[in-house]
């Protein structure tokens, strides 16, 4: 198939929501498969893998990528699961690399099997890697992952700043994360060229609803450990986090607000399942089934038609997709897409 040649149609330039909001960034999950078990994204049980039959394949991501490139996205990540626990997730980077019209080619990762792929990824132009790193302590990281991988994330975390790879590390903030922990691994940042971004927990743990999560400290929190610290005023395309400098610091740090849904005003993006799933936002159930619609015979017109049509009737925020979706219990996050 000539993906190419298949998007070059009258399909509209850019694809805007019903609230104004461009919508030039598809996050594109390829797997629910993970090699951790992170209690606050997958419970160590009773969440079955999805079938391999049920994921869309490279052709059908490709051919969707391409479809939402035509309607003007300009930046895609690559996510999970983890990407590289799919066979030729490499492979696959490079042909989503010449798509027309994709300026930005990012992937999020664990760091576990990513240093040995490095190489390539700098090869290939990589627009960026998000590590994702939750504490620097041994003992910890196997509390939070149930495994015992620190030493690999951390080769890739080394590996990705030595090659000059744009590196940003997310680090998720639980209940028990303490200021120390926090002050551990914010010297990552003043070491190393990096933005390190804590993210506030979201309710996306494939078990029973959370009862408790933190919501909206993390800004306060950051300033009381640093108290030097300045934000920088939004510029450029819009950003689900806020971003500080710090005196003396080679990188910077930054907060995501994803629990808060602080940001939903300046929303430009929309995610895919590995099961070809449409989510307009990452607090809804889903809006379009495209890997029903492939597997149908729609063609890429209609496909087009039907994420517009999707797209221009989003929610206003994640606080009113949540009150629609009317959940009991919570997805994994592996299953939407992280």
């Amino acid at each position: 198939m000539d993906i190419k040649t298949q998007t070059a149609r009258t399909l509209p330039v850019k694809l805007f929501d019903n609230h104004g909001r461009r919508i030039n960034y598809l996050r594109l999950s390829i797997t629910d498969r993970c090699n951790l078990r992170c209690h606050y994204c997958r419970s160590e049980k009773g969440v079955p893998f999805i079938p391999h039959e049920e994921i869309l394949s490279y052709e059908e991501l490709l051919r969707l990528a391409g479809i939402f490139c035509a309607l003007g996205v300009t930046k895609i990540r690559v996510t999970g699961g983890e990407p590289f626990s799919r066979k030729n997730c490499l492979s696959f980077l490079r042909r989503l690399k010449g798509l027309t019209g994709l300026e930005h080619l990012h992937i999020t990762t664990n760091g576990v099997k990513t240093a040995r792929y490095l190489d390539e990824l700098a090869d290939l132009g990589i627009g960026g890697i998000n590590l994702s790193l939750d504490t620097l302590d041994q003992r910890r990281f196997w509390r939070i992952t149930r495994r015992d991988y620190l030493e690999s994330v951390l080769e890739t975390l080394h590996g990705t700043i030595e090659r000059q790879i744009p590196l940003k590390v997310n680090s998720v903030v639980l209940e028990d994360t303490s200021d120390q922990e926090i002050v551990r691994l914010c010297e990552l940042a003043r070491k190393f060229p990096l933005t390190l971004r804590f993210i506030e927990r979201m309710p996306f743990s494939g078990s029973t609803r959370s009862k408790k999560l933190l919501s909206g400290k993390l800004s306060g929190r950051l300033k009381n450990i640093f108290p030097s610290i300045e934000e920088y005023t939004q510029g450029g395309p819009p950003s689900t986090a806020r971003i500080f400098s710090v005196p003396g610091y080679q990188g910077k740090l930054g907060i995501i607000e994803g629990y808060s849904r602080l940001f939903c005003t300046a929303c430009n993006k929309v995610r895919i399942t590995p099961t070809g799933m449409l989510k307009t936002c990452l607090y809804d159930n889903g809006t379009l089934d495209v890997k029903k619609l492939f597997r149908q015979g729609a063609d890429n017109q209609e496909i087009s038609d039907a994420i517009v049509s999707c797209v221009q009737n989003r929610f206003v925020n994640g606080h009113e997709a949540e009150r629609f979706s009317n959940r009991s219990t919570e997805p994994s996050m592996a299953q939407i897409g992280g």
